[in-house]
């Protein structure tokens, strides 16, 4: 068990996690719109550094190529073990891009302020990511003044474009794949239940976003011309309803034909996996759940079932009073959450193929933005158990193992290219409105995240000895 003074350490120094999570949060880095990207790399350089941590802003920059250029920079920390240098390494991957604020009417208080109050940390990021990112630095940096070495190696890859869907991640992993080696990762974030449980996720799903535009007339023409001109709304509408049916199955031919059964040690995870189905619709304000499944099809549905979701819908005029027009355009951002073994280029072919056939081939363009494939931990994974044993400790609670995420992140290409077991653990509190206005992070949870980190990296050197 981690020793007592350094719980006692973490503890005391809860006061300069606060105010150094506070400095991230106030520097905007919403990476959908470049904003700020720059000055936060610099500023998390600065606070790694800070922390005894040896730091590298990396880029993919070439000479003479400008796309290169805007790329955000990857931030490399590392602590190379005094004492054990032989020993495992282990690697924290976070990010430290945040989403955009919109709809910022909605927040009450300024997104960048970092407001304290009633135990709570409020502003963008506070959760995803830079809270998680703050209680990886902290554990290193309280066992360096602590011991003034660590048991094992560490290593930080700090990314600035997750919120955008790690658009060059892969490249920098292919890149700096020698200098990125490790034999286990600790990923980006990790929920904490509504019973203060933490959940340990052994995978993630994947993702293909597209964006789907009808076009009409060259410019938006008086409504009463429908008579006439096709309203590219109506177009984009109908091929929107072709994709899905109401009890959310995909309709798009073979769009299941690869997806990975569960095993029966996933099904017996799933069954045993506690889910407060009455507290999630409260807390989302909703009465049921698609198609009105329930229990155990819930908690498959959520970790390992694919969907196919309208981001968001434009067209027209949607501002006050009326305006009777009928619009030149009409555009939909469309994510299908994927499983292991489907390939977002193939699935892209198949909803092309879709839209052909039922005879919007010439009618909607198709627009890929991204795709990242799914990827899951073998449940046998030794390290699993350091990792169970450490949240248990620094949460005072057996952990629950989620077989995946139900959300998406690269961790297929961390785990095929480093050829590393990628495990998800954390700080973030379920409900703590991540993506959402009043983003905020819980204070109690950041303590017991730091001290999480701290006793995986004690035990971490001994995995599988």
């Amino acid at each position: 068990m981690l020793n007592e003074s350094i719980n006692a350490k973490i503890d005391s120094g809860m006061q300069h996690l606060v105010a150094d999570l506070q400095r991230l949060i106030r520097q905007p880095s919403v990476s959908a719109k470049n904003e700020g990207m720059t000055d936060c790399a610099r500023l998390v350089a600065q606070l790694m550094e800070k922390a005894g941590i040896q730091t590298e802003v990396l880029t993919l920059d070439r000479q003479g190529d400008r796309k290169k250029k805007d790329i955000p920079s990857v931030i490399f920390g590392e602590v190379r073990s005094k004492t054990n240098p032989n020993s495992k390494t282990l690697l924290f991957y976070n990010h430290y891009d945040v989403q955009p604020v919109e709809p910022v009417e909605l927040w009450k208080e300024d997104p960048f302020s970092g407001k304290v109050s009633g135990g709570r940390i409020y502003g963008r990021g506070s959760a995803d990511d830079k809270g998680e990112l703050i209680t990886r630095i902290k554990a290193v940096e309280f066992l360096l003044k602590k011991y003034g070495d660590l048991p094992c190696n560490i290593k930080f890859v700090i990314e600035g474009e997750e919120e955008i869907g790690s658009i060059h991640i892969r490249e920098y992993l292919l890149k700096y794949k020698h200098k990125f080696a490790a034999d286990g990762v600790i990923w980006e974030f990790g929920y904490v239940d509504n019973n203060s449980r933490p959940i340990i996720s052994l995978g993630m799903k994947g993702l293909l976003y597209v964006e789907l535009v009808a076009k009409g007339p060259i410019r938006d023409a008086h409504s009463s011309l429908a008579v006439l001109i096709e309203n590219p709304a109506w177009r984009l509408v109908q091929a929107l309803s072709s994709l899905r049916s109401t009890n959310g199955e995909i309709l798009i031919e073979d769009w299941y034909k690869e997806v990975r059964q569960f095993t029966r040690e996933e099904l017996e995870i799933i069954s045993n996996e506690p889910f407060d189905e009455q507290e999630f619709r409260e807390q989302h304000g909703i009465e049921k759940f698609v198609s009105n499944i329930l229990g155990n099809e819930a908690k498959k549905a959520l970790v390992g079932i694919p969907t196919c979701n309208i981001a968001g819908l434009n067209s027209g005029y949607t501002g006050k009073g009326p305006k009777t027009i009928l619009p030149s355009s009409a555009l939909a951002k469309l994510d299908f959450r994927l499983v292991p073994d489907m390939n977002p280029k193939t699935q892209v072919n198949r909803l092309k193929n879709h839209l052909k056939r039922n005879g919007f081939g010439d009618l909607i363009e198709i627009g890929f933005i991204h795709g990242e494939r799914a990827y899951r931990t073998p449940i046998d994974n030794p390290m699993l158990t350091t990792v169970k044993d450490s949240a248990a400790e620094a949460f005072g609670s057996n952990p629950i193992i989620s077989i995946s995420s139900s959300g998406t992140g690269p961790m297929h290409s961390f785990a095929t290219i480093l050829s590393a077991p990628c495990f998800s653990v954390g700080s973030t509190y379920v409900f703590s409105q991540i993506h959402s206005p009043n983003e905020f992070t819980r204070i109690d949870f950041l303590n017991k995240a730091t001290k999480c980190m701290a006793r995986i990296i004690e035990r971490f050197g001994t995995v599988g000895e």
